[in-house]
């Protein structure tokens, strides 16, 4: 799906007059401000009701940007760059003295990542063709903090409404979770957060494959908060093994399953089956999370997927899903 000139070019009027946009990217939607512009900034703090400490991260046109924005930048980093830009990884590097503070979380680090969807592509070349080659725009998910991570224009607008003056429609977002982000301000890069891009496939560029961090260790980055891309309604996460036992005791209640196994012959429970392959899985799961959570059901159930690296990602999601649901 391909917006109009005219769309193109009203969402770049709004951003140079430091306004927000909701955008598409291959992960899920984001909410576009100038980033180089602290009052624009502002605005997606705002809007989402963001802590002014969780930074954000910076989305560019093409690599040869990366300079401006960050500093001392390894070599392994721009092997990075050049083997998955475009697309669905987030460096951290160490910023530029003039990057505003607003968008790092008044960290000495900053996340960027050139986009892989070709909307968010054309609309970052344009607004670089009308503020400077080497502009960029802040994109956290366009949803209110902690809730469902969008993938849908239409997820959006459910979220946040009037809030954000334009959304430029491109699809749903093929990936469907948001972006890996790799520490490269340190001698031994690190994975922050996980994502569709996972340890093997770094492991190609680096001398070997990156660990993923297991505490909330700074530099701080998005999605990294123990509750985080929730729904309203009460989330469990169940063993495939002890669902049965565990519906059982859930007679009497409305539940939604979600499961990446077929759903038995009978039941009285909302079920939704899901790929059982972590690919398919992540590019459904977010608008199946929301489907649930606008249903008339008490509780939200997944049937936990495996524990292997390839569900990395996934697993991450949903624990931090479960976390911070039910508020």
């Amino acid at each position: 799906m391909t917006p109009a000139n005219a769309d193109f070019q009203y969402a770049v009027d709004l951003l140079r007059n430091g306004q927000l946009v909701a955008i598409p990217t291959e992960t899920v939607y984001g909410l576009a401000a100038d980033a180089a512009n602290p009052e624009a900034v502002a605005r997606i703090f705002a809007a989402k009701g963001r802590p002014a400490d969780h930074p954000l991260i910076v989305h560019l046109a093409a690599a040869n940007a990366v300079d401006h924005w960050a500093e001392n930048i390894p070599d392994f980093a721009w092997e990075l760059m050049e083997t998955f830009w475009p697309g669905p990884l987030t460096l951290i590097l160490k910023k530029q003295p003039w990057v505003p503070e607003a968008v790092t979380g008044g960290q000495n680090t900053v996340g960027l990542r050139v986009p892989g969807h070709p909307v968010a592509l054309e609309l970052l070349r344009r607004f670089a063709t009308a503020t400077g080659p080497r502009a960029g725009l802040a994109a956290p998910s366009a949803n209110r903090f902690g809730h469902i991570s969008p993938t849908t224009a239409a997820h959006v607008a459910e979220e946040l409404g009037n809030s954000v003056p334009f959304i430029l429609d491109g699809g749903p977002s093929a990936v469907g979770i948001e972006s890996t982000i790799i520490d490269c301000s340190r001698e031994n890069p690190v994975i922050l957060r996980p994502g569709h891009i996972a340890p093997e496939h770094l492991a190609t560029v680096l001398d070997s494959q990156p660990e993923i961090a297991t505490s909330n260790s700074a530099p701080r980055v998005s999605g990294s908060l123990e509750a985080h891309y929730a729904p309203r309604t009460p989330l469990r996460l169940i063993a495939e093994n002890e669902l049965p036992a565990f519906l059982e005791t859930r007679q009497g209640h409305r539940c939604g399953i979600l499961s990446h196994t077929p759903p038995p012959p009978e039941t009285p429970h909302r079920w939704r089956q899901l790929p059982a392959n972590p690919d398919g899985y992540a590019h459904c799961l977010y608008a199946a999370l929301r489907d649930m959570d606008q249903a008339a059901i008490d509780l939200i159930i997944v049937e936990a997927p495996p524990a292997s690296a390839a569900w990395a990602a996934i697993n991450d999601r949903l624990r931090r899903a479960a976390a911070g649901s039910g508020r």
